[in-house]
Order: structure tokens, then C-alpha cells, then sequence
């Protein structure tokens, strides 16, 4: 398993301490995939009702508060497949 994968389990775990109300998927290219749902974050690549794509850098400046998602949508840094209500819902937990 990728330490970014990893680290960011922890991270997602600790901002979604009592699960997320759907399913979603962050894709770290060249890292893995984390998962996000009721009950929690998890390494994992299963099916999901939105797919978030972000290079390890945008993804840890999500994490970190550096860059909302909303700014990394619009500058085409993250890519969303799937749900966009949910995708939203989830940029709104991340801070």
C-alpha cells in the first residue's frame, strides 16, 4: 500500500469520524484509491457513487485546507465522475 494512501486513510478518518452519507472514491494516480462511507475511509477501489481524481500534490492541498475542491474543480485540477451533489457535499466536509 502507497504511504500517501495510507496517511491519508488516517486524515480522512479523523474529518469523517462518523462516516460519510454515500459512497465516493478519491483516485490518486500512480498511488491507489480510497474509499469514503458510512463507515469511513478505507484503501480500495470498489465501485462508488462518485469518483474524485486528483494527482498526490492537489489531493494533499485538499486535505490541508490549501485548495477547496470547488477551486480545484473549476481549474480542472480534480476531476469528478458520477454524483455531483454528493461530490459537493464532500467538498463541503473536507473544509
Amino acid at each position: 500500500m502507497s504511504k500517501v494512501i495510507d496517511a491519508a486513510v488516517v486524515e480522512l478518518s479523523a474529518k469523517l469520524s462518523g462516516g460519510f452519507d454515500g459512497v465516493a472514491k478519491f483516485v490518486i494516480p500512480g498511488e491507489g484509491a480510497i474509499m469514503l462511507d458510512a463507515a469511513g475511509a478505507r484503501a480500495g477501489d470498489d465501485d462508488a457513487d462518485v469518483t474524485l481524481t486528483a494527482s498526490t500534490e492537489v489531493f494533499e492541498s485538499l486535505l490541508s485546507g490549501d485548495l477547496s475542491a470547488a477551486a480545484a474543480f473549476m481549474t480542472g485540477k480534480l476531476t469528478v465522475d458520477g454524483n455531483m451533489a454528493l461530490a459537493m457535499k464532500l467538498g463541503s466536509v473536507l473544509g
